[in-house]
């Protein structure tokens, strides 16, 4: 018998640079069309959940279906500027890395409904567990845009006084945990968190999100098995924005249909939503938070969107994605989606647009001015050496102790 070599299978994405954008073998469902489960649904009569795509709005921007959200126009609006804002923000700070004014950037361009949603559904006290592209929860959270901008800079005014990377957010009052450069690690610390809120007997519940290529690390599913076993009151967000930082999602969800069904696997139900689609992200984050509070455990929510730019400013997409792509998306942008069922509503029109965009970019440069008024990394007035010390151990070490004083603190 003769036995040929054995090969690996590796997954290609369905275009490349100098491809035709294609996403043909994408199916979309009808806006409406994925049912609604009851609260108290356990994983196995929701498994159809994991393979369709909860969306409210229609391409003409009507809302429609069992998913549709109370939302009030004025709530609407608040969370078409929080976007506004964040676009705005991003498209500000990537300029300011490119002339030099801090060493990093990482933006969320088009994916700016997930978070922004998402986070009107939280209660004060409630945690997230972000990763770097969930800066809409700050955002829609009213944390002041300079106080991100001061931690960009690296300044004086710097909350995290310049020891950790720009975008890499703290809030303890706002629930926003500590971001970490190692992927994955917030899985397993929404988990532990939510655990002990349990424990504790508080009411407050835990959020996890996770992009698409990090739900190939050993946390996501040391996380999972933490948040079945013991039914922790946690939503477990996965944000599959097709692409890692030069590979597409096809190499982390393996030979799983969506990242959804790995939900299955643990038992915990688990569902995909239009990630742009802003009433549809707040509908079924509204559920998952409703369940978490009412003590039916964990779930696994896939938001389908897509990542519009660079994965940061060290990267070029242009080397390993087609180019067209990010407009190709089919699923659009969430910005004009939400503007269109504003319009519909008849509460919004071009003009209101307009002057809210030359509002929102106001109040972003005001924020930017004043928080380079106090240092950027090129004119300088970084935090003081002393805080590399603080912050660490309740009562420092004398070894601590000697090197500040050689630092000369």
């Amino acid at each position: 018998m003769v036995t040929e070599p054995l090969k690996l299978h590796v997954p290609e994405p369905g275009c490349r640079p100098g491809d035709e954008p294609d996403f043909s073998d994408f199916e979309i469902p009808k806006a409406g069309e994925t049912r609604k489960p009851d609260l108290k649904d356990d994983a196995d009569t929701m498994r159809d959940m994991a393979f369709s795509i909860v969306r409210v709005l229609t391409k003409d921007g009507e809302a429609v279906g069992p998913w549709l959200a109370d939302l009030s126009p004025d709530k609407l609006k608040s969370g078409l500027i929080d976007m506004m804002k964040m676009r705005a923000f991003d498209s500000r700070m990537l300029a300011a890395q490119r002339m030099g004014k801090t060493s990093f950037y990482i933006q969320c361009l088009g994916e700016e409904a997930v978070a922004c949603a998402a986070q009107t559904v939280l209660q004060q006290g409630d945690m997230n567990f972000p990763t770097y592209r969930q800066s809409g929860l700050l955002i829609a959270s009213g944390y002041p845009m300079q106080t991100m901008m001061n931690q960009i800079y690296s300044n004086a005014a710097d909350p995290n006084k310049g020891r950790q990377l720009p975008t890499m957010y703290s809030s303890k009052e706002y629930g926003f945990f500590s971001i970490s450069g190692n992927l994955g690690t917030q899985f397993i610390q929404a988990v532990g968190w939510a655990m002990a809120s349990a424990i504790s007997g508080d009411t407050k519940i835990a959020t996890a999100w996770i992009g698409d290529g990090a739900t190939s690390v050993g946390d996501f599913h040391a996380a999972m098995v933490f948040a079945s076993t013991y039914r922790a009151p946690v939503i477990l967000n996965v944000v599959n924005n097709q692409w890692a930082i030069s590979t597409f999602q096809g190499m982390a969800r393996g030979n799983s249909a969506t990242f959804a069904a790995r939900g299955h696997g643990f038992g915990i139900p688990a569902l995909r939503v239009d990630g742009n689609d802003y009433l549809a992200v707040y509908a079924v984050t509204k559920w998952a938070a409703e369940r978490a509070r009412s003590g039916h455990g964990p779930t696994l929510i896939e938001h389908v969107t897509y990542r519009a730019g660079g994965h940061s400013t060290s990267d070029d997409p242009s080397s390993y994605r087609a180019k067209g792509e990010s407009t190709a998306w089919p699923l659009g942008d969430p910005i004009e989606r939400l503007k269109k069922h504003l319009i519909f509503l008849g509460v919004w029109s071009e003009k209101r647009h307009t002057q809210a965009k030359a509002q929102v970019l106001s109040e972003v440069r005001e924020a930017q001015k004043a928080a380079e008024a106090i240092g950027t990394l090129i004119s300088g007035n970084a935090p003081s050496t002393r805080d590399i010390f603080e912050d660490v151990f309740e009562t420092m070490p004398p070894n601590l102790i000697r090197q500040r004083k050689e630092a000369g603190y």
